[in-house]
């Protein structure tokens, strides 16, 4: 791994985290382009604070003057960003404001994730890559941008407001949306006083989705929001309230014509699986042979009648969503399950989920998993992820747990920065999205399970829950090596060696053999631990709690006016009596006695780090281990090796690992 070359990215695949140049080095668009870099506005020095219901009273104007029911505007404006402006920083698709208004010419074109194909991708060193299988070469944005990317010119010929404003003052960005709305109800032939129930066709065009399945999936979501009501403070600190409507329904002859284009469009034998409340289009993942006897790329299976599905891998593309579509679809490249848009949350699957793909770097997990990328970039704290992009990604999650009984916990519901390494050499290419900045409390809210301190505040387990809009530990790297990122809202929380600011971060072995401490890059997870992780109470001093981490004590400030964790119960497990150390492994293959003849033997091997007598790791639950053996395109070849060895998934650090049953005893 060549760390001079400073940011590592995480591709939508399963291999090595690949070099990248920096995220925000304005590279070529198409010709003639303009280049705005990812870069934060801020208002002039010494402005006045703005009153805290000034952003609901934009809301009020602009409805007002465009003939848009507030409440529908609320409704539009929270799906796309909560209300947030983000500091006129632009999202993963080149929005804008409050109403995520699209100009995706002002966004910094990126390099390819995956960069180079020196390894292989499957995170399995049974089977070598062959010559063919290539690297992803650089992509730019196509000449004639869709119409999805490019709402906020059209907002400026609507309004008469300059782009530029549109971009960075939220009252005026509103009035582009509202006006964008207001275009559409007219485009339709719909009357502007019908009500919020007769705003739903227009709101189903609002996102630019360009299709009827994506602009339902959007209009149901905003919909549900003006049924339950929503109030929040937004990252300028402003409050915006919107009053439930619990009876609110779509006008019935809008929703009857837009279902009836959805079911044309359609096709019965290209239906994917999703939901029914999201919208999902098939894109298949090509499995066909090339080159000296490699195929691509993904691998043939029957789960979960071969194998568990225990395990959802959250990713980031770190690339656009027209990119990762179009290096799923190559047979040279790598895949992954599904894909979420960011403007709308439309999701596209691309290997059926009895299939193994080729996306977490670790084979024993890919064999147990499906995998999610999501149109973001890790490093660019203000490439805000869209509400519509959580909420869609949380009904597919939940949708898959309920298939195939995968528990809605931290680990199972994994981000792929917590995926181990599978030996000791490969822990350092690791890959480190969604990255600190993916909202976990938010996300596992959407999901039907928040993380919520329990009345009993004194288990043996600790769940990390910092404030993710108030907690902001500096990061570095984001745009230059050593350079600050801009202060953002984090769901991680910083370990140090002892319970002092001043204390050095605690050190990881598998990064850096040789001993260096932690940093506080961006990509270094050597002191890190996330939001909705449990570990093992370690030592409680004033505002500073310990937990057990990679062998070591862990503090990390959890004051009690202001906490960043809770106590709780749990199960966890401890060296067996007399242990003095116990190995722990990146995957739960089986014992050698186990593998068939013809089957190659995989080396259990252990990872660098050692749980001590006397400490404690808190347990997901336990497993019996395999080894899906797939080194051949034809399905027949393909074998399952089940072994008698038991093993305890554990959160060892800011990844997880096993560790044998044999060497541990379980406390609960």
């Amino acid at each position: 791994m060549r760390r001079l070359r400073r940011f590592r990215s995480a591709d939508p695949e399963g291999g090595r985290r690949t070099s990248r140049p920096a995220v925000r080095t304005a590279t070529a668009l198409a010709a003639g382009a303009l280049l705005l870099p990812l870069v934060s506005a801020t208002g002039p020095a010494g402005a006045a604070e703005p009153a805290a219901d000034t952003l609901q009273r934009a809301f009020t104007e602009a409805a007002a003057r465009y003939h848009v029911p507030a409440d529908v505007l609320l409704g539009v404006s929270y799906l796309e960003s909560r209300w947030d402006a983000h500091a006129g920083a632009p999202s993963v698709d080149g929005g804008y404001g409050p109403m995520h208004l699209t100009d995706a010419r002002a966004v910094v074109a990126r390099v390819a994730a995956h960069s180079e194909a020196d390894d292989d991708p499957r995170g399995d060193a049974a089977r070598p890559v062959a010559a063919g299988r290539r690297a992803a070469a650089p992509r730019t944005l196509p000449a004639e941008l869709p119409a999805r990317l490019r709402t906020l010119p059209r907002a400026a010929e609507l309004t008469g407001i300059p782009a530029a404003r549109l971009r960075s003052d939220p009252a005026a960005n509103i009035l582009g949306g509202a006006a964008l709305l207001a275009a559409e109800q007219r485009s339709l032939g719909a009357a502007r006083d019908a009500g919020p129930a007769g705003w739903y066709a227009a709101v189903a065009r609002y996102a630019g989705a360009g299709d009827a399945s994506g602009g339902r999936a959007f209009a149901d979501e905003v919909f549900d929001t003006l049924r339950r009501g929503q109030a929040r403070t937004t990252d300028a600190g402003q409050r915006v309230t919107l009053a439930a409507a619990p009876g609110l329904r779509p006008d019935a002859a809008q929703a009857k014509r837009i279902a009836a284009a959805v079911r044309q469009a359609l096709a019965p034998a290209a239906r994917p699986e999703c939901p029914a409340s999201v919208a999902c289009e098939s894109v298949p993942a090509p499995y066909e042979k090339f080159g000296d006897g490699d195929y691509g790329n993904h691998d043939k299976a029957d789960r979960p009648k071969d194998l568990k599905v225990d395990t959802i891998v959250i990713h980031d593309t770190e690339g656009s969503w027209e990119t990762s579509l179009k290096l799923v679809q190559d047979p040279t490249y790598v895949s992954w399950h599904y894909t979420v848009r960011s403007s709308d949350g439309l999701i596209a699957q691309h290997v059926p989920t009895k299939d193994v793909a080729w996306q977490a770097g670790n084979w024993y997990i890919n064999s147990h998993s499906i995998g999610i990328e999501h149109e973001g970039f890790l490093t660019a704290p203000d490439a805000w992820y869209t509400e519509a992009m959580y909420r869609s990604s949380a009904r597919l999650v939940t949708y898959l747990s309920r298939k195939y009984g995968v528990p809605l916990d931290r680990q199972h519901i994994l981000g792929h920065d917590n995926v181990p390494g599978t030996t000791t050499s490969t822990i350092p290419g690791m890959h480190t999205d969604p990255g600190p900045y993916w909202d976990w409390a938010h996300y596992f809210t959407l999901l039907g399970k928040p993380f919520a301190a329990q009345k009993r505040a004194a288990g043996d387990v600790v769940t990390i829950r910092p404030d993710y809009a108030t907690n902001k530990p500096p990061y570095t790297g984001c745009e230059k090596a050593g350079e600050p990122c801009a202060a953002h809202g984090s769901e991680a929380v910083r370990l140090r060696v002892a319970p002092s600011a001043d204390a050095a971060l605690v050190k990881d072995v598998g990064l850096r053999p040789d001993g260096a401490p932690s940093t506080t890059d961006v990509n270094d997870l050597g002191a890190r631990a996330s939001t909705g992780q449990r570990f093992a109470f370690a030592g409680q001093r004033g505002g500073w709690t310990a937990i057990w981490y990679l062998g070591q004590r862990a503090w990390f400030e959890n004051p009690a006016k202001h906490p960043t964790a809770f106590r709780t119960s749990g199960a966890t497990v401890t060296p067996k009596a007399g242990r003095a150390t116990i190995p722990v492994y990146g995957r739960a293959y089986p014992e050698k006695a186990a593998y068939p003849a013809g089957v190659p033997v995989q080396e259990v091997s252990p990872l660098p780090y050692q749980l001590h007598a006397g400490e404690r790791y808190a347990t997901g639950g336990s497993l019996l281990g395999d080894y899906f053996s797939a080194s051949g395109y034809d399905p027949a070849t393909h074998a399952v090796v089940r072994g008698a060895d038991r093993y305890y998934v554990i959160q060892v650090g800011h990844r997880i690992g096993y560790v044998r049953a044999a060497d541990v005893d379980v406390r609960r």
